[in-house]
């Protein structure tokens, strides 16, 4: 399958767009780490784990990604930047590979899931509403029948912002307003859903990590009542991550998988930030598939993540 036919030009741009300040933060590091060598030696080798290192793909796996091309560059002779370019995209995909991180192509939910009840987690200014409007138009505009939960009730103006969503790509929503239940505004918004014949459910959620014990809680309830309508929901639990933040994006994934069973993670903001690196240690170190990724403020930025397009246009 040619790249073009899973990727779209147009999104290949963005997404190419959207690494930008990342691939020029690690390319411009890697050239003057090589400058004046002609072999893979000990002191390159230093010199790439630290920019991988600060370009927050994490400390586990940039080691197994410098293990990987030592071993690689003991076999195969070393010529400049473009075959050390060359040699870690093929690791780090190589890496994904055998990690079983799943592939996806479109937006896409199971047939034999209706509805699809997608539970949203995030904490506060990561972008979490953003991508619910965003992954609402996606699946709308792929023909399928959307409804919002509204269920991030405690933060001011939480369930405005949803509510603006919601009508700007046309989906209807469920909401009882500030202060409501959130385990109530989720089983109503599932009942609703049924009763309309809805394709896909997505419920927002507050990300309060300051009391991680009533985050669990709150979360475990909103499972439960689900639950009694349709026994295996949510079907996914999407942890949505800003990029931009670094490793504190890799805290916020340990204390959200902690509270909660996350299945699935978006990766926002990548085109404003130079730690795009971030995806490949999340990817790596969790073992939970990057389902979604940010890549600009417009309808249309929230794109399908695929490892090897992403390496290819983070490494190319």
């Amino acid at each position: 399958m040619g790249f073009l036919s899973i990727f779209s030009r147009e999104k290949k741009e963005r997404l190419d767009q959207s690494l930008q300040k990342t691939k020029s933060n690690i390319f411009t590091r890697i050239s003057k780490a090589i400058v004046g060598k002609s072999t893979v030696d000990d002191e390159v080798l230093d010199n790439l784990e630290e920019i991988l290192v600060t370009s927050d793909v994490g400390v586990e796996t940039t080691l197994r990604i410098i293990d990987r091309i030592q071993k690689r560059a003991s076999r195969d002779k070393y010529l400049g930047t473009s075959e050390l370019n060359n040699l870690l995209r093929e690791e780090v995909v190589a890496l994904l590979q055998e990690n079983e991180i799943q592939d996806f192509i479109e937006f896409a939910v199971p047939a034999d899931k209706k509805p699809y009840v997608i539970m949203v987690v995030g904490v506060n200014g990561v972008g979490k509403t953003t991508t619910i409007g965003k992954l609402a138009y996606q699946f709308k505009k792929s023909g399928k029948s959307v409804l919002i939960g509204a269920a991030d009730t405690f933060r001011a103006a939480a369930v405005d912002q949803i509510i603006i969503w919601a009508e700007r790509v046309g989906v209807p929503i469920i909401t009882q307003g500030m202060g409501a239940d959130p385990a109530s505004v989720a089983y109503d918004t599932v009942k609703s859903a049924i009763a309309r014949d809805s394709d896909v459910v997505i419920i927002d959620t507050a990300g309060r990590l300051h009391n991680k014990i009533n985050l669990m809680n709150e979360l475990s309830k909103i499972r439960k009542v689900i639950q009694k309508l349709i026994p295996d929901a949510p079907h996914e639990v999407l942890l949505v991550l800003d990029a931009s933040t670094g490793q504190n994006a890799f805290e916020q994934a340990k204390q959200f998988t902690t509270a909660t069973e996350v299945n699935a993670l978006a990766l926002t903001k990548l085109d404003g930030t130079a730690k795009g690196g971030v995806v490949i240690g999340i990817s790596d170190q969790f073992k939970i598939p990057v389902k979604y990724i940010g890549v600009g403020e417009g309808l249309e930025d929230l794109q399908v993540f695929n490892r090897v397009e992403f390496v290819d246009s983070l490494f190319n």
